[in-house]
């Protein structure tokens, strides 16, 4: 099976791998290029847990193929941290205890992100529905929600 040269830009850098057809982006994100934040759940796009943002719209990686990213700017949670610092989300996650495991916690971020950025301050309502596709077995969804309306400068109530 012959390669494909693939040119996309990565948390703000510009890469070029090759890829066999067929190869989901998760799979080029963690195996060709190291950046092991999108985290491997379900492999059928159910759990969100590798949810990454292409050209700032949410996406899950295990279901794109890496083809397809050609020329555009895949974010992942690496490519949140700002320096030693963390985004203002994580550090909402951390204060709120939204994170037990943390198995989910990189895709619920990335979801997080996508809402703050087109909507900086969402309703309870639109939290709930902007991280309805990614499921959590620890935390029973509360203390991520409340994060999230944290970091929006939204009170947990709201």
């Amino acid at each position: 099976m012959s390669k494909t040269p693939l040119q996309f830009r990565h948390n703000g850098r510009d890469v070029a791998i090759f890829v066999d057809g067929g190869t989901n982006l998760l799979v080029a994100l963690r195996e060709l290029i190291g950046d092991m934040t999108p985290k491997f759940g379900c492999g059928q796009g159910g759990c969100g847990t590798c949810s990454v943002l292409i050209d700032g719209e949410l996406h899950l990686s295990c279901l794109t193929l890496a083809e397809t990213v050609a020329g555009r700017s895949v974010e992942t949670l690496d490519g949140m941290k700002q320096g030693p610092n963390l985004h203002p989300l994580q550090r909402a996650f951390a204060d709120a205890f939204a994170a037990q495991c943390g198995y989910c916690t990189p895709g619920m971020l990335m979801a997080a992100r996508a809402l703050l950025d087109r909507n900086p301050s969402p309703s309870r309502a639109e939290v709930v529905e902007a991280i309805s596709g990614n499921i959590c077995r620890c935390t029973g969804y509360e203390s991520i929600i409340n994060a999230i309306l944290a970091a929006s400068g939204g009170r947990a109530s709201a």
